[in-house]
């Protein structure tokens, strides 16, 4: 490399020169100033004054030197850092590109903008709802942290206490006080961030206006205001409000506008075994027969993906499910039903009769080129039916007919996971939102229901097939607001810790919140293996949740109940027996629910709105009006310790028939799961419990009778239908004078 001389850096030469110049003038100065120290002072002054003369001169010239050399350095830098930067990002794009497939939105839609509306929900303390995610029940305040995020995604082992985006989405959102419950439904399926902030107005802030929602008194106070924005990425400003001014006036509501689940099949309330896969026939039938042989209640099998034929779904994997319909009838033999899994994704192969059919037909979802979009799932390459498209679906749900979906019969149901829908390779694991659906829709404007319209064609197509007769039963992990028209929901993909056994209590309450009330979390957890209390404890919490299935991971232990200690078998057997028990009250609760709106699993607040503790409690919860249940949920607990709300409530522990009054703590043994009866309520349930729900139809009911503080006990229906098998229910609807008792009266049927 050859030399570079001073010519090569003009500048940094003449900076050189002028300081070089400058010390020489100096050192001359001063030696000025030694010759010239001896004469007198006057000259001395003349030179010491030109001397400081000639040093400001200097410096000054140096300075702007240096202030020219430093700009043109900065620029330099400047430059230098922004094409690196830029460098950097090409790369990092590519790479992205190559390594992770990252989708990128090339074009988005030229009349689409984001929407978006403040709604202030005056006097209220709490608000609720906007599920889904890992929080807690009551919403926390956003200030100074991310917003939460209404996004369908397909999350993995996903993280606690997050506003993060999980599965589904329904941006209904409720502000309660005391005296008045408000809902609000931003009715928009696009990409949507939710900001809430809590706080007090002034004193002057009472206007007429706000006199009625704030109610009462004309006395000038602080106001509790919480403040709250949606923003969407695209769509239309639609927006529906749910008045109340009580709870259930709300729900009713929300039923009115998005309907409610209908009387589900009795069967779906027993408990249901899955894994992610049971391999083969063989291996179903040995499950099926240990829960014969160890006596524990059961009414359904799932089967994972590896039931078919290589992720082809609709079809049976011929060497491991050689004969399904014999699997099936002795399943029905039993009483007990088969649900098997069928994903929105569809294997691309030429020779699979769903993809060419789906593909001839223009079914499918396009890029945005107009090609068939392609994506990654768990067949590999795969294309996505368009289910915003009205022959989509009616496509999809003829499939389901038993000359098309063969080897099946009434007693075979539907589990819809996936739907988000789930693109290993796209963007965030999801569908690109460049992607165009149905009458030239982006995807960005119709993501949050894609699910949604996946589970109601599976629904419809399972109604279809037996012209009605015979009421579906439909599981989807995706879900948007009306989704309990059509199907049940759970928590998707969670841990086997306690942290996340803790945190599937309020994500079910908010669900509950939002309208959905046949929910449920995988017990157990899905991913890793539980210790034996932690297996127990999530067996009592499913036990007294609408829905009720162990499910669990390939890679994880099998964990069906026998295959631990006594200890630990003899306990799980316990609590799903409970759940037989309750089956009938459960029963009426969806009936009451699907005339009502009302939940069936509530949080405290919904039926002791005076009570301000029940607002914060999202560790125990209420099973219709009649019932308050708290299982234990520390690990290192002594006792369990729960609250029995109400202001002058007496409540009635079912193992020992002991009141309590309220409010209150109480504590328990810590070995059973904390259940108290309401004064006042009547409980329909089972004393003697079954193999399968089924099999206990013909049996006596056991009522529960509660009595409150007057010694009256009152059912909460009346009504001449069928309700759990128990004929003319309005003639045993009020018993009076019984004293301060939990008595059970057996009838026979």
């Amino acid at each position: 490399m050859p030399k570079k001389s001073y010519k090569d850096h003009p500048y940094l030469f003449s900076f050189v020169f002028i300081i070089v110049l400058a010390m020489v003038l100096a050192a001359a100065v001063a030696i000025v100033w030694i010759i010239v120290s001896s004469i007198s002072p006057i000259v001395l002054s003349i030179v010491s004054s030109i001397s400081s003369i000639v040093l400001s001169i200097v410096s000054s010239i140096s300075s702007i030197v240096l202030s020219i050399v430093s700009s043109i350095s900065f620029i330099i830098s400047s430059i230098v850092l922004s094409i690196s930067f830029i460098v950097s990002s090409i790369v990092s794009l590519i790479v992205s590109l190559i390594v992770f497939s990252v989708s990128v939105d090339i074009r988005a839609m030229p009349s689409s903008s984001s929407v978006g509306v403040d709604i202030a929900f005056v006097g209220s303390r709490w608000v609720f709802g906007i599920p889904e995610h890992s929080e807690s029940y009551a919403l926390r305040d956003t200030v100074g942290f991310e917003p939460y995020r209404l996004y369908n995604l397909d999350v993995f082992e996903y993280e606690y206490h997050s506003p993060m985006a999980l599965y589904g989405s329904i941006p209904y959102l409720v502000g309660t006080n005391s005296k008045r419950t408000t809902g609000m439904l931003w009715l928009n399926a696009a990409e949507t961030w939710v900001d809430i902030q809590s706080t007090t107005a002034d004193k002057g802030f009472k206007t007429s206006l706000s006199k009625e929602v704030l109610d009462a008194d004309t006395k000038p106070r602080d106001v509790h205001v919480v403040n709250t924005r949606f923003i969407s990425e695209t769509g239309l400003i639609d927006i529906f409000l749910t008045l109340g001014p009580a709870p259930h006036d709300s729900y009713r509501q929300l039923a009115h506008l998005l309907g409610t689940y209908p009387l589900p099949p009795y069967f779906s309330l027993g408990y249901h075994q899955s894994r992610w896969n049971y391999i083969d026939q063989k291996d179903v039938k040995q499950v099926h027969d240990n829960f014969e042989k160890h006596e524990i209640p059961l009414d359904v099998i799932w089967l994972d993906i590896d039931h078919t034929d290589k992720k082809a779904y609709f079809t049976w994997c011929k060497e491991n499910f050689s004969d399904p319909l014999t699997m099936i009838n002795d399943l029905t033999e039993k009483g007990r039903k088969l649900v098997t899994i069928v994903d929105p994704h569809v294997k691309k192969d030429s020779k699979y009769f769903l993809y060419k059919e789906s593909k001839q037909k223009k079914l499918l979802v396009k890029a945005h080129d107009g090609t068939t979009f392609e994506g990654n799932c768990w067949p590999g390459d795969s294309v996505y039916i368009d289910f915003t498209n009205p022959k989509a679906r009616e496509y999809w749900a003829s499939r389901f007919a038993f000359d098309k979906y063969v080897n099946t019969t009434k007693d075979v149901h539907i589990w819809n996971d996936m739907n988000e829908p789930s693109v290993f390779n796209g963007p965030e694991g999801t569908m690109p939102k460049d992607a165009e659906h149905y009458n030239g829709l982006e995807h960005r404007e119709v993501h949050n229901m894609y699910g949604f319209y996946q589970h109601e064609a599976t629904y419809d197509g399972l109604i279809k097939r037996t012209n009605g007769e015979y009421r579906p039963f439909v599981l989807s992990r995706a879900f948007f607001a009306g989704s309990q028209r059509t199907a049940a929901v759970w928590t998707g993909d969670n841990k086997a810790d306690w942290h996340h056994y803790r945190v599937s209590i309020p994500m079910l309450l908010s669900l509950s919140t939002a309208g959905i009330p046949h929910i449920g979390a995988d017990v157990g957890g899905f991913m890793g293996d539980p210790d034996d209390q932690l297996l127990i404890r999530w067996y009592q919490a499913g036990a007294f949740q609408p829905f009720f299935r162990g499910h669990s991971h390939q890679n994880t232990k099998r964990r069906e109940p026998w295959l631990f200690s006594q200890n630990v078998t003899d306990a799980i057997r316990k609590a799903i027996q409970w759940r037989y028990k309750i089956i009938p009250y459960l029963y009426t609760l969806f009936y009451e629910h699907s005339i009502t709106g009302k939940p069936v699993m509530r949080s405290l607040w919904m039926e002791f709105r005076d009570d301000e503790t029940s607002y914060d409690e999202d560790r125990q919860w209420m099973l219709g009006n009649a019932l308050v249940v708290k299982p234990l949920q520390d690990p290192e607990a002594q006792v369990l310790s729960m609250y029995l709300p109400g202001t002058r409530e007496i409540w009635y522990e079912w193992t020992t028939g002991r009141a309590r009054p309220s409010p209150g703590a109480v504590q328990s043994d810590k070995t059973d799961i904390g259940l108290y009866q309401r004064g006042g309520t009547i409980v329909v349930a089972r004393e003697n419990v079954k193999l399968t729900a089924a099999a206990n139809k013909e049996d006596p009911v056991v009522l529960y009778i509660a009595s409150n503080r007057a010694g009256l006990s009152f059912s909460y229906l009346r009504s001449s239908r069928n309700w759990a098998g128990l004929q003319n229910y309005e003639n045993i609807s009020q018993v009076e004078n019984i004293g301060l008792t939990l008595s059970k009266l057996c009838v026979n049927l």
